[in-house]
């Protein structure tokens, strides 16, 4: 069973109002976050402080993102039912579940196997129908290419050209390249002409993406 108390809903409405108010406004993001029971992501010691906006340790060296963050990556990506979207890093599978909640058919991979593992036996019991894959996220899945949308959600040192390879054209990739202490939040336009159309988002901080799967 599903633990979702009517307190867990209340802090993710006041969650969504705080979304608002940092400037995210596509109601069909909001209205994903809403739904996604987030503290069912976390060890249930962090129940208490699941829906404040900042990231949380889920093991491995890795976080699940801020919900700031999540709502910014997805807004970014204009989501419309039914797209094929690729993730690179399934982490806790918060964002996959959020783009799931959006209409995407969602494919995650993830190069961790603690986390794949984990994350592919939990998103199925949310009912979260996601193809993960435990693989080096810097190729893709080729087998499932083209994509309409790519999200990264770890900061890469550059833009993987292989990703790009499997993006459709008119598909957006969006990404955050690392500069410094910080990444750059990154969307990537791909033209009918394969020309490459690239927007700057600002500043965010997330773990680095990893670059083999040997771990």
């Amino acid at each position: 069973m599903i633990r979702d108390s009517h307190k867990q809903q209340g802090n993710r409405k006041k969650l969504v109002a705080h979304l608002r108010e940092k400037g995210i406004i596509d109601e069909q993001v909001l209205k994903a976050i809403g739904k996604v029971p987030r503290h069912l992501f976390l060890n249930s010691a962090f129940d208490k402080y699941a829906y404040e906006d900042r990231p949380f340790s889920i093991g491995a060296g890795q976080t699940i993102s801020q919900p700031y963050t999540v709502a910014v990556q997805s807004e970014l990506l204009q989501i419309k039912r039914g797209m094929k979207v690729l993730e690179i890093g399934t982490g806790s599978g918060y964002q996959a579940s959020v783009l799931h909640e959006m209409g995407a058919k969602v494919f995650s991979v993830e190069r961790i196997k603690e986390l794949y593992d984990r994350t592919s036996k939990l998103l199925p019991k949310l009912g979260y129908n996601v193809k993960t894959f435990f693989g080096d996220g810097n190729l893709g899945v080729p087998v499932w290419a083209p994509y309409d949308r790519i999200i990264i959600t770890a900061g890469a040192p550059i833009v993987p050209e292989g990703l790009i390879d499997q993006l459709n054209p008119g598909g957006i990739m969006v990404i955050p390249v690392s500069n410094g202490d910080e990444e750059i939040m990154k969307s990537i336009t791909k033209l009918e002409n394969g020309e490459l159309v690239t927007k700057e988002h600002g500043s965010f901080r997330f773990v680095p993406m990893l670059e083999d799967k040997d771990h």
